[in-house]
């Protein structure tokens, strides 16, 4: 067998390719950022034919740089951006709108109305999802009520709709299928059947047509063309569920937080569906071949990583994402600033679509350092909030957080976190576990590794964090917290929509 798997990673900001060994180990990569595009305030949309070049650039780059070619892969797993939605003509494969991403917020009416006099929660009990503009389902229905003729058109069969690994696997394979984490994400998926739930189709108005055929996250799902000429798809999984797979979560209570554009933690809770009292949502964590799915209760932070890259390059306080350590590190508290990143409203365990960014706190004394370190607590705070959340609802204190992601080769902010949480925060020793947990889905649907007792054999940590911040000046930070949050409620009215 081929001594190499690969993993397309497509994210919110950038696309990549990973080679991995049979260690876990990463033997090559290659990245390439994509525009965002902001045709409104709220509004964020993303070229699907820019990243398909993108894709298609950083596998070649990968292969090359290694001096590998496709017959050198065993498979190639695709994780991707949750959520973000796409629609394409069947036939000449163009998409007919940028893709909508998973921040926009232009569906706050419809799913307004769409929850009417029942709320938010009209349909938790099928998808284990609150109405929220973060979801595929509403997005889906703008786009065939907004882009005229379009709603015909897919009635004719004529349009198919995907998330980004949907259209990555169409693009490289010919094949119109969806893997059951991120049907699990559309707010259209029975979570008990793992089909197309038609109670949900009726309420959204979405023709069946449109739909893919949903497969588990670990099969071949076919082979590729063009630059992968010949290489099996045979893993998929969204962005969050990779990672917790390549954390090697697998029994029910391990869990995991990434730290990428969001913030986002996942607990496997095994195969029963588990419904959050606490604002958490309930999702599909895996599912391998023909075994029986696995489930996960999930908290999501809209803003993480992608405040630091507003800091860089909105505002212009650093040069280098990475700069934010060294200026955070300058001062010990953030001088009684609180910024709470609410650009396009706040996720888990608010969901209020109707809060905005606010700064809080400001005085005279804080100066640029200040700022930095209130953007990395940001972070740290609304993972604390999901943390307690998911606490609640399993019924037990967090232990210890395993931590991944690009963000964590941040070695301030791992110890904020810690500080913030009161409990030990772990890094492992390969931090792109999104990557990973595609490749590792990929690999053992043919074969490349035998079973998940040998992934876990290939874990191992890097780094350890402890708390090291009095109890009682962290609660009194929590309080302050707590009212910057306050603050960032009520902000949009219904005109402003």
């Amino acid at each position: 067998m081929s001594g190499y798997i690969a993993a397309i990673d497509q994210g919110t900001t950038s696309s990549r390719c990973i080679l991995f060994n049979r260690g876990g180990d990463i033997l090559a990569s290659a990245q390439k950022e994509h525009r965002q595009i902001f045709p409104r305030p709220g509004w964020v949309e993303h070229d699907a034919q820019e990243i398909w070049a993108n894709v298609e650039s950083v596998v070649a780059e990968t292969l090359a740089s290694l001096g590998a070619g496709p017959s050198d892969l065993a498979a190639v797993g695709v994780t991707n951006q949750r959520e973000t939605t796409l629609l394409w003509d069947k036939a000449t494969g163009v998409p007919v709108h940028n893709a909508i991403v998973w921040q926009d917020t232009r569906t706050d009416r419809l799913v307004r109305a769409l929850a009417g006099e029942a709320g938010q929660d009209r349909y938790r009990g099928i998808c284990g999802l609150p109405l929220a503009t973060y979801f595929s389902g509403p997005k889906i229905r703008w786009l065939l009520d907004e882009v005229p003729g379009l709603r015909a058109r897919a009635e004719r069969g004529e349009i198919l709709f995907g998330t980004m690994e949907s259209w990555l696997i169409w693009k490289l394979t010919g094949r119109h299928v969806s893997d059951v984490t991120n049907a699990s994400r559309t707010m259209l998926m029975d979570l008990k059947t793992l089909e197309w739930s038609p109670a949900l189709l009726e309420a959204f108005e979405i023709p069946a047509a449109l739909l893919p055929t949903i497969v588990s996250s670990s099969e071949v799902y076919g082979q590729a063309r063009g630059v992968l000429e010949g290489v099996k798809v045979a893993g998929a999984l969204g962005d969050q569920q990779a990672a917790l797979f390549g954390q090697t979560c697998f029994e029910p209570g391990d869990g995991k937080c990434t730290y990428g554009t969001g913030g986002f933690l996942l607990l496997n809770t095994g195969a029963e569906p588990k419904f959050s009292a606490n604002g958490l949502l309930t999702t599909l964590a895996y599912r391998l071949g023909e075994a029986p799915a696995v489930y996960a209760l999930e908290g999501s932070v809209a803003v993480a990583g992608a405040l630091v890259q507003w800091f860089r390059d909105n505002v212009g306080l650093v040069e280098r994402a990475a700069d934010i350590e060294a200026l955070a590190s300058q001062v010990e508290d953030t001088g009684g600033c609180y910024f709470v990143p609410a650009f396009s409203g706040l996720f888990a365990p608010y969901w209020r679509s109707d809060a905005r960014g606010v700064i809080a706190g400001l005085t005279g004394y804080v100066t640029r350092a200040h700022l930095a370190r209130a953007v990395l607590e940001a972070t740290c705070w609304q993972v604390r909030e999901v943390v307690e959340a998911m606490n609640a609802d399993a019924g037990m204190a967090l232990t210890a957080l395993k931590a991944d992601g690009g963000m964590v080769s941040n070695n301030l902010l791992m110890q904020i976190q810690s500080d913030i949480l009161g409990a030990p925060v772990v890094r492992p020793a390969v931090i792109e576990t999104t990557c990973l947990g595609a490749a590792y889905a990929a690999g053992l649907a043919v074969g490349f590794w035998p079973d998940q007792a040998a992934l876990k054999a290939n874990w191992r940590p890097s780094a350890h964090w402890t708390p090291a911040l009095d109890p009682a000046i962290r609660e009194r930070r929590r309080r302050f917290w707590n009212k910057a949050v306050k603050a960032s409620l009520d902000w949009i009215e219904d005109e402003d929509l």
